[in-house]
């Protein structure tokens, strides 16, 4: 439950305490140095379970999910052919496929 008079908010918890912040306040106030000693280091650990925000809203973590994502399957080629666009670089299979849908006739 939250009232708010002015600046200041009133958030009662489930063991019915009240606790009053002022949320101005809070936002103007700059971290200073002596601060951060009394925050103890992160670990790595909590460092990759960590959720970033923006705007308060969380982002999520990874490139986004493909509307047709691709399949992975066992294909045999000839060792020429798989030497040939491993040379071209990173993308190789990528450029498999971009043959493969030409020679299909796929967009």
């Amino acid at each position: 439950m939250r009232e708010s008079k002015q600046n200041i908010v009133i958030i009662s918890s489930s063991k019915n305490r009240k606790i009053q912040t002022d949320l101005a306040a809070l936002d103007a106030h700059v971290v200073r140095p002596e601060e951060y000693e009394d925050a103890p280091e992160w670990t790595e650990k909590e460092f990759s379970e960590a959720v970033r925000h923006i705007g308060g809203v969380p982002v999520k973590r990874g490139r986004p999910k493909s509307e047709a994502p691709k399949k992975a399957v066992n294909l045999r080629l000839s060792p020429d052919v798989l030497d040939y666009f491993r040379g071209t670089g990173p993308g190789w299979q990528t450029r498999i496929d971009q043959v493969l849908r030409k020679a299909a006739g796929l967009k």
